[in-house]
Formats: structure tokens, sequence, C-alpha cells
């Protein structure tokens, strides 16, 4: 498929033009190159697509598990039988490394097994009761309708883990991808899941800004669970909007993780996981380490073979094998990050590496020396700037950690493992890991943040229980007493 032939609203299985009156320009973030164009849909597109989910959501419930895990083990082929297909696309659409493409691609094969195993998961519970003669049971539903709200740094992986789980539980689902991942994000979905034989209006994709729909998609009195992955900004207003309407949000929000080096890591081990969690696409990734903090005793060491790293990453285009740093998703985003450099610098920081900026290639940069009330330590970093914070033992850095609004993922290196583990059970976070990457995702482990960093969990029994709901019914045997 071309980016053409997907820059479509996909509503009730049909790929239609939407009624706005502008279009969203899909452009190659490396090359400037126009992808496709798609005109938006209006908020007439959301309650169309909603009723449709609406319809078709009760009888897809009713087919059973075993046919719902034959679609989803079928799309789970697809991919894979169109993989170097969708890397390309991926490549084009975000800037992304081959590296980084065909990973977030088999991530999202492993999110569809299992969800295929999901579908086929425990629904009921026989439970005792009190009362003589009587059961009591509990019957897990699906809650009908989900509306996911996707990021563009993981669009085909974020999508996908939200909507594969979703499916399988008998729900339908109406996604809205971010504008700059319109394609990866959305009608490659469908696309995948209407070859599969997904039944029409079960999923649906509308590509759209909130300027042209206002709120409708959130507000819509259809969808029962909204999920959201993005900034906390925006997150928050999702949040409002929909606890005041009674519905059920799943938000996987900004972070500003931190990777810690105790005085006993191993260097070379801490170094690699720390270029490794900062740097990955380009560091748009709301685990990356944006913090890199190093005991004292071991600063000087780590910081020489940090930065020799840092500097030897090339920058340019994502499909030069040699190259591990893309361009950032947009001109706004490279200007941004620019003057965040500019701004640290002004506040006395010092940059042992320095990239410039040219078009949307940012190179990396390493800043040292923040004063330790310093705004940026606070903040969420979408680029590759890395900061290095020293510290003196275990409760400065856990004091240190912890001295953010945000909790989403974070990691400690050290020789002893369960010193690493007696570490991370002191942090405010959703998500830590004992040396290793900052970075980490996990089809069966609880994924999202703690603070500002979000509400709720995705992955394996998580996903379960943000898509379903309980029932409990009691049945009496034989006659029972009413007292008054």
């Amino acid at each position: 498929m071309s980016f053409n032939e997907l820059a479509h609203q996909y509503i009730d299985g049909e790929w239609l033009t939407g009624s706005g009156s502008w279009d969203i320009i899909d452009f190659n973030p490396y090359n400037g190159e126009k992808l496709c164009s798609v005109t938006v849909a209006t908020a007439a597109e959301v309650d169309r697509a909603y009723r449709a989910a609406e319809r078709a959501q009760p009888e897809w419930a009713a087919a059973g598990p075993y046919e719902r895990r034959s679609v989803l083990e079928k799309a789970g082929l697809l991919i894979g039988e169109r993989f170097d297909e969708i890397v390309e696309m991926i490549i084009d659409e975000l800037g992304a490394t081959r590296f980084r493409a065909g990973y977030e691609v088999r991530a999202a094969q492993d999110f569809l097994r299992e969800a295929a195993e999901q579908a086929l998961g425990p629904a009921a519970r026989l439970l005792p009761a009190a009362a003589e003669g009587k059961e009591n049971r509990l019957y897990r539903l699906p809650v009908g309708v989900v509306g996911v709200i996707s990021a563009f740094n993981f669009p085909f992986l974020v999508t996908m883990k939200t909507v594969a789980p979703a499916l399988a539980l008998g729900n339908a689902a109406v996604v809205k991808p971010h504008q700059n991942a319109p394609v990866a994000g959305g009608a490659l979905v469908a696309n995948i899941f209407e070859d599969a034989g997904l039944p029409a209006g079960l999923l649906n994709v509308l590509v759209t800004d909130s300027a042209e729909i206002g709120d409708s998609f959130i507000r819509h009195p259809v969808p029962k669970v909204i999920s959201f992955t993005g900034s906390d900004r925006v997150g928050r207003h999702v949040a409002a909007t929909a606890a005041g309407l009674f519905k059920r949000t799943i938000l996987e929000l900004s972070g500003n993780s931190a990777l810690v080096v105790l005085d006993d890591a191993g260097i070379d081990q801490a170094v690699e996981a720390a270029v490794h969690s900062r740097f990955m696409f380009q560091g748009q990734v709301s685990m990356a380490a944006n913090r890199i903090l190093v005991d004292r005793s071991v600063h000087a060491e780590f910081t020489r073979l940090f930065t020799a790293q840092v500097a030897a990453l090339r920058t340019g285009d994502p499909r030069d094998p040699d190259v591990r740093i893309g361009p950032v998703i947009s001109g706004f985003q490279a200007d941004a990050l620019t003057a965040l450099v500019e701004e640290a610098l002004a506040q006395g920081a010092t940059a042992p590496v320095r990239g410039r900026t040219r078009g949307n290639l940012v190179e990396p940069t390493v800043l040292t020396g923040l004063p330790e009330d310093s705004p940026l330590l606070r903040q969420e970093i979408f680029g590759p700037v890395a900061l290095l914070v020293p510290f003196s033992g275990d409760d400065e850095a856990v004091r240190l950690v912890n001295d953010t609004p945000y909790g989403l993922s974070g990691a400690v290196h050290t020789a002893e493992l369960e010193r690493g583990v007696r570490f991370a059970r002191r942090i405010e976070s959703g998500m830590f890991h004992v040396n290793d990457s900052t970075v980490q995702d996990d089809p069966k482990a609880a994924f999202g943040g703690e603070k500002m960093s979000g509400l709720g969990r995705l992955n394996g029994d998580a996903a379960v229980d943000a898509f379903t709901t309980w029932q409990w019914m009691s049945v009496q045997h034989g006659r029972t007493h009413f007292p008054f």
C-alpha cells in the first residue's frame, strides 16, 4: 500500500474522504517530501464512526473468543508478510532509523500475540456466598467502545497495543492518530485488520484535529473508555473532560526519567544503557532518560566514556545504516530543543558535547553543571539532549530522582542486584529497571506511570482490566426468605 492509498478516513469498513474544509499534510521529516494529504474529518464523522462501532460491537462480543482470536492471529501473520513494507513507511513518516522502525514492528507483533491469548482468558468467576443455597458469579464483560488517541513517536505500536486487546476482549474501537503519523498510527492498522477479516465498524480511524472537532471525540456518548497517549498538558484536559461524563481514562503521559549509576556499577554497561536510554529515536520517547545521575566517585570516568560515545553518534539520513540519530518530527520541535540548550547554557551549564541544529536534524548535546533548581531538571525533554547530574550516596540519588512531577520510568545500575531492587522500591515511578535501559515495554508487564505521567495501565492483565468491566450476578437455588 502507498501513502496516497491510505490517506483517507476509515469508517464502518469504508475508505472515505473527510468532509472538512482543510487538509492535514503528512511530510517526511528528514527531507520535507510530501507523503500524502488527508482531508480532515468533522464532528459529523466522529459521530458516524462511533455509531458504527456501537452497532458492530454486540455481535463481535457474541461471536466468541475463538473467532476473535482468529482475526488477531491473521493480523499478526499479515504484519510478518508486510514487515519490510511497514518498516519503510515508518522510516518515511517518522524519520526513524531502520533499527528503530524494525523494533516497533516486531513489538507490535508481540502485542498482537498477547492479545490473541487474552481473547481466550477467563471470562467469569464463581465465588462463595454467605447465604445458604446462593452462588455468586462475576462476569467479565467488554466495556463496549473504546476511543483511542495515539501518539506520533511509536504510532504503529501505541495504536496496536491499545486496539488489539480491546478487540480481543470483545470491544470496538475508534482511533484518532496523531497528525504527524496518520498512516502508521491509523490507516495502516485499519488496513491490516481489514485484510485480516475484522468485520466492518469494529475499527474506525479518524484523521482530524481538535481545531476541527473540538472535544467531540472525548465527549461523544458512545465511548466508555478513552485511551490517550501524549503530553501531560493535553492529558489533563482529556482526564477532566472524560471524568465529567463518567468515562474511564487510560492516560500514558509525559516522563522525566532518570538513569542512576551507583558507585559500584559496571561503567561500560551503564554508559551503553545511558546512550540507548537517552538517544533512542532521537530522544523522542516518554521513557527516555532525560537525567543521568552518576555517583561522584565514578562521575569523571562515566562522563569521559559517555561523552565520547555520544560525540560519535552520527546524525543524518535515517536510511543510512551508519546513522543513529535521524530528524526530530518537526521544525517546531527542532527550534524548541535549540532554545532549551541555549537556556541551559545561560543558566550556567556547560556542554562537553554541543550538537548543531540543521533543519530537523538536531545533533546530540550533553549538558553538565545545571543548578539544582533549574526547571530543565523537572521537565520532559523530547529530543537528543542529555543532562548529567552528580550525587553523593544512594539517599541523595533517591531524592533527586523523585524531585520531579513525573514518574514514568527509570533505571539504576549497580553490581549488587538486591541493592538495585531496594533503590528501585524507593522511587515514585510506575516502572523502574535494574541494570538495564529506561526504555522498556513488554506485552505482559503493566505499563504506565505515577504522578503526572498518567493514570491506569496497559499490557497483560492491566489491559484486560482497562477494557472490561465486572458484572456481579447472584443465583439463588431454592426458596429464600425476606425478613422485615
